[in-house]
């Protein structure tokens, strides 16, 4: 199959758009890939193997859509843009991609909860305004994803990344460590993407794991973790206190599990804030 299955061109994908009469949408965070090395070094990244079924989040014109199928997987595309879900499918069709092969859902990612086949890998160009949200709900909703690589905003891409002690660790790291482990998975170009962005972008690999308590833990445990970051340069002991009912209360449960009240947010890992979690529901 690999040998049949050709990719996009900066040539083609110009044509595509000329006859959608389509003008990238900075709103959708449209920014096409137009070099087909790149396309494959991200399917590489992510491992994709003829086992996998792969989902794969705004899919666009198509560029990393048929080097998920030209490793030999078959693929869950869902796009948001009616133009382009509309022609995916005979983008697919013309480079030799067997029907069989790709499903294409014409939908926001955010709005997707089920699937009727269940994707083992996530592997995505996300759009910069929405890529945490995206990241995140795909996580909740698809235990079945064991791993996966999406490309984000260099600067999103190290948050996500991230881990407790250093200054840009915040909300997106310790919520997608709830369900993963998150590393950096190199770095593309700016100058392989349609129109070029004015950011940088990168690959962030990650490697599901068992969720680490229940989904109402779960809940509660982000809303610590939303309260702890919205005031970063706070104690744990005042950023919890209208949690715990005061200054001296959230003291004392904070020293009672081990932590220590004079802590910033970013020096705790999400299994730190899920013993909080615990400690303020048995108080």
């Amino acid at each position: 199959m690999s040998t049949e299955i050709s990719l996009l061109g900066a040539a083609e994908i110009r044509e595509i758009a000329n006859k959608l009469e389509l003008r990238p949408a900075k709103s959708l965070g449209q920014n096409f890939v137009i070099d087909g090395n790149s396309c494959q070094k991200i399917v590489r990244v992510a491992g994709v193997t003829a086992e996998d079924l792969v989902l794969e989040i705004g899919p666009g014109l198509g560029s990393l859509s048929l080097a998920i199928i030209q490793a030999g997987a078959k693929l869950i595309a869902v796009e948001i843009d009616n133009r382009l879900s509309a022609e995916l499918a005979s983008t697919l069709t013309t480079h030799n991609c067997p029907n069989e092969s790709f499903e294409i859902i014409n939908k926001d990612a955010l709005s997707v909860d089920e699937l009727k086949n269940l994707p083992t890998k996530l592997v995505a160009n996300l759009p910069y305004n929405v890529s945490v949200p995206v990241l995140l709900h795909i996580l909740a909703k698809f235990p079945s994803i064991n791993s996966g690589v999406v490309m984000v905003q260099t600067e999103v891409a190290e948050r996500l990344a991230a881990k407790s002690g250093s200054k840009i660790y915040g909300i997106p790291s310790a919520k997608a460590a709830w369900w993963a482990d998150l590393s950096l998975g190199g770095t593309i170009s700016r100058s392989v993407f349609w129109p070029m962005p004015n950011v940088d972008s990168s690959l962030v690999k990650f490697q599901r794991h068992k969720p680490l308590g229940s989904e109402s833990e779960r809940i509660h445990t982000f809303t610590i973790i939303d309260q702890a970051f919205s005031q970063r340069r706070k104690m744990l002991r005042s950023v919890l206190a209208d949690l715990c009912g005061g200054n001296s209360q959230a003291e004392t449960i904070l020293n009672s599990i081990g932590i220590d009240p004079t802590l910033r947010g970013e020096a705790l890992n999400v299994a730190d804030f899920l013993e909080i979690s615990k400690a303020l529901t048995k108080n």
